[in-house]
């Protein structure tokens, strides 16, 4: 089971982003039992989930990134999405996408960098 991120880049404080993650090596069934999320990981800091959705598009969320991230799920392809609006700088990290308990193989993750 292999997740590959992607949509990952620079931008400036205020503006907004999307990642996206394909989750390979697993059939669809078996990803839709499962709450998937995103989970970011800071220099010097350890990994954090930030937000999850199960099949049925039910939602949570950070508190540090309620009210401006938003994730979705496309499931008959296995995709995973977080769109990022009103980024701040303390949004930078590489970002994953992984079940809810981390329980799959981590991918590359894609760095998402914001300046001031």
């Amino acid at each position: 089971v292999q997740p590959v991120e992607s949509g990952g880049g620079l931008v400036q404080a205020g503006g907004s982003l999307r990642v996206s993650c394909r989750v390979s090596g697993i059939i669809t069934s078996v990803f839709n039992s499962k709450i998937m999320g995103w989970w970011r990981q800071a220099p010097g800091k350890q990994r954090e989930l930030v937000a999850t959705s199960t099949r049925l598009s039910e939602t949570k969320y950070a508190d540090s990134v309620k009210g401006r991230f938003t994730i979705f799920r496309d499931n008959a392809n296995k995709k995973l999405h977080l769109q990022m609006n009103s980024l701040k700088p303390e949004d930078t990290a590489v970002y994953y996408c992984n079940s809810d308990t981390g329980e799959l193989s981590w991918g590359q993750g894609t760095q998402v960098t914001v300046s001031s």
